[in-house]
């Protein structure tokens, strides 16, 4: 399923903070496109996060393969040894901007409850041939994280309108810097493109066109993404 001789690049994002592109790296990425259009029926909104769209977990079936190409290629780049769990699904960004709750109005942070030295990473493939559907942007919260984690504690007890009040941030996909996250890079999409990135980092999909998306697998933002909790490594 995946290459077994991928093309790695590191990409700077601030300071330290680097992601890992994979380009090229499904074999026959058409193959999961058209399995993802076989399946539309299984995909739904979830209920226990943020996402903005539907989305379907495959399970051991992909699980699987991604883990141990995770595994081969990119854990240790990333900083990380023993992977402690792991899973993975098939998501398509589909809510219009006036549909979009809150928190779905920012970047945020995919974090897992980990504890001390453990690590949360994740990735993005993208399968769709149309880059203007979005990439990845990454984000620099302006205060420190205390206080950013105060603030989207806060932002999650308020309804739309008492949001709208107090931020003055409108329905729209976060695309640039605001009073509280400063934009500081965006990974462009590209079919067959996967982007692995440290989860603690605040990060969104760039969705600068959103009147294309789409329910369709065929035809909208459809990812493969995958979601690691890991020993950290030794310094």
């Amino acid at each position: 399923m995946f290459n077994p001789a991928p093309r790695l690049q590191r990409w700077p994002l601030w300071g330290e903070h680097a992601a890992w592109v994979v380009d090229g790296a499904l074999q026959n990425p058409q193959a999961l496109v058209t399995e993802a259009a076989r399946q539309q029926h299984r995909f739904e909104m979830a209920p226990y996060n943020a996402y903005p769209g539907v989305e379907w977990r495959p399970g051991a079936v992909m699980d699987g393969p991604l883990n141990e190409f995770f595994m081969q290629h990119l854990r240790a780049r990333l900083g990380a040894r023993r992977t402690l769990d792991m899973y993975s699904r098939l998501s398509m960004v589909t809510l219009s901007p006036s549909a979009l709750g809150p928190l779905q109005r920012l970047c945020h942070r995919d974090r897992f409850a980990v504890v001390d030295g453990e690590c949360a990473l994740a990735c993005t493939l993208y399968l769709f041939e149309d880059p203007s559907l979005g990439g990845t942007s990454f984000f620099r919260p302006r205060q420190d994280l205390d206080s950013t984690n105060a603030l989207i504690r806060h932002w999650h007890s308020l309804n739309t309108p008492a949001f709208e009040e107090q931020t003055g941030v409108g329905a729209a996909y976060l695309t640039n810097s605001n009073s509280w996250f400063e934009l500081m890079q965006v990974i462009p999409a590209a079919f067959n493109r996967a982007v692995f990135y440290d989860g603690s980092l605040f990060h969104t999909s760039h969705i600068l066109a959103p009147d294309r998306l789409s329910t369709n697998p065929m035809r909208g933002r459809l990812t493969l993404n995958g979601f690691f909790v890991c020993r950290r490594a030794a310094a």
